[in-house]
Parts: C-alpha cells; sequence; structure tokens
C-alpha cells in the first residue's frame, strides 16, 4: 500500500463532524475508519474543552490526541490525561470583559474552567448555544473566576456574533485572542491560542506536518487550522470569512459533507443520493 494522499484527518465537532443532535452518522463513521485504515490518522479539534469531548471520544473508539478548548489544550484519549494547556490569566480576562462591555454595553459570560473535569459556569442572563451540554449556573458575575478557566463565552442581547467579534477584537486584541466559534459563540482565548497552535502541536508529536494534513470545518475559528493545513474543507452553509479561505466546500454536516471528500480520497464503493463521491465546489 502506497502513502495515504494525507497522513492526518483534522476535523472539527460541531456543525462539522457531528449532525445537530451530536451524532455521528453511519457513513461518516465508515468514512473515517477506511482513512485510518489506509493509514491516516482522524484528529479532534474542536472548541469543546476535554471534559465535553471525553464522552464523544470514547463513542468514537478514539485511543490518540484530540485538541480540544479552541487549541489550548491537547488531550491524550487512550491515557486519559492532558499533555499541555493554557489557562486564560483570569485578571486579564475581567479586564478585558470590562473593556468590551465599555464599548458595547452589557454582556452576558461564561468561563470553561481549565483542567479535564473543569465545570462550564454560567452567570444569569446566559444561555448556552448547545443546550445539550451541561452547565452549572452561578448567581455572581465574581464566581466565574473562583478557579483557572480555558476561556471565556460572550453572549449579547442585541449584537450579532460578527459585530460582537468586531467590537470586541477593537477593544482588547492586545490582552486575549477573540473568535467566533459557532453561532451565538463569541469567545476569548489566550492571547495567540488558536487551533492551529494545537493543532501544529498535536502534528508535531504525531510527525506530521501541515502540508499532509486535511482539514475540515464551519466557522471562523477553523481559519488559523486551514491556514496551517494542506488542505482546507468548508462543510456548506460555513461562515463566509471561512469559505474565503477554504480549498474546497463539501456538504452540510447532515449530508455527511466530510464523508463525501474522504471517500472520493481514501476511496469508497459508490452510492446513489445526493453529493456521493464528488466535489461539491473549490476556490
Amino acid at each position: 500500500m502506497g502513502r495515504p494522499a494525507y497522513a492526518l484527518v483534522a476535523t472539527d465537532l460541531d456543525g462539522t463532524l457531528l449532525r445537530g443532535d451530536d451524532t455521528l452518522s453511519a457513513r461518516t463513521r465508515a468514512a473515517l475508519g477506511r482513512a485510518e485504515r489506509a493509514g491516516a490518522r482522524h484528529l479532534v479539534v474542536t472548541g469543546r474543552p476535554v471534559p465535553r469531548v471525553r464522552p464523544l471520544l470514547a463513542e468514537l473508539g478514539a485511543t490518540g490526541l484530540a485538541v480540544c478548548g479552541q487549541g489550548a489544550q491537547v488531550y491524550d484519549a487512550g491515557a486519559r490525561r492532558m499533555l499541555w494547556s493554557v489557562a486564560l490569566d483570569r485578571e486579564t480576562a475581567e479586564t478585558a470583559l470590562g473593556k468590551i462591555e465599555a464599548e458595547t454595553g452589557p454582556v452576558h459570560a461564561a468561563v470553561d474552567q481549565d483542567g479535564t473535569d473543569g465545570a462550564t459556569l454560567v452567570e444569569p442572563g446566559f444561555v448556552m448555544p448547545h443546550p445539550t451540554l451541561p452547565a452549572r449556573r452561578v448567581g455572581r458575575r465574581e464566581e466565574l473566576w473562583r478557579t483557572p478557566v480555558s476561556k471565556v463565552l460572550l453572549r449579547h442581547p442585541g449584537l450579532s456574533d460578527d459585530a460582537l467579534a468586531a467590537a470586541a477584537r477593537a477593544a482588547v486584541d492586545s490582552l486575549v485572542t477573540v473568535v467566533v466559534s459557532g453561532p451565538g459563540t463569541v469567545e476569548l482565548q489566550p492571547r495567540g491560542v488558536t487551533k492551529a497552535t494545537g493543532l501544529a502541536l498535536a502534528a508535531g508529536r504525531l510527525g506530521v506536518d501541515g502540508e499532509r494534513t486535511i482539514a475540515f470545518g464551519d466557522m471562523p475559528n477553523d481559519i488559523p487550522m486551514f491556514r496551517w493545513a494542506g488542505h482546507g474543507v468548508a462543510m456548506a452553509g460555513a461562515h463566509p470569512e471561512l469559505r474565503a479561505v477554504a480549498d474546497e466546500v463539501t456538504l452540510t454536516n447532515e449530508d455527511d459533507g466530510v464523508a463525501v471528500v474522504l471517500d472520493r480520497i481514501f476511496g469508497a464503493v459508490r452510492r446513489g443520493g445526493r453529493g456521493a463521491g464528488r466535489r461539491i465546489s473549490t476556490r
């Protein structure tokens, strides 16, 4: 067997690999299996923190590495331990939040606590964008900073995600990294930390470089990952900023868009049905 076209398949989770009900389709599971049998590794690269990813990794039967928390965490699923993590300085986070609110008016905030067992803490008024993900409500904002955090999640009662992110970047670009990671999700990360930094670290441990990596995503937080990877595939309906830097656009997560591309690259029995085995569009 020759060397596979790509040695690493890096996939976002929400809006990309997973369907809206947080499940993985049989076709996508089979396509990932074929890619791995051909010699490619699969690496989850997600904004979700480690505690919100571990059950999914178990369901996937994953025993390798995973990049979590927007690149701030590299987790070894087989050993069940954190290999690398960067916490967001709490004083910096609180200062950044104040500067943003000085520009936008009040926002609603939540935090992901650092560590393999950290909880998501939510202040009054914050609505979780993924209702299936567990969160613990606190009575006051001060309680968000009780323990080290990996990131801050923001929602604004009136501004769109893009408008909130633009205002946040203008106010705190020198303090933190600001990303849009999903509908209703603007996040503050440790400065300089992105999905690309975490992916590069994990790929280096696997002996793989960017040129031999194919990446899948749907939101602007995937842009650094696409720029690092040799080939970036955006899902149909992906954010326009991501589509602008993608090498290819596939079907939606509900229509097995990841599997469509993997089947083409790593081979599969031709199927009938929408989009099977064909490239949807290219940049």
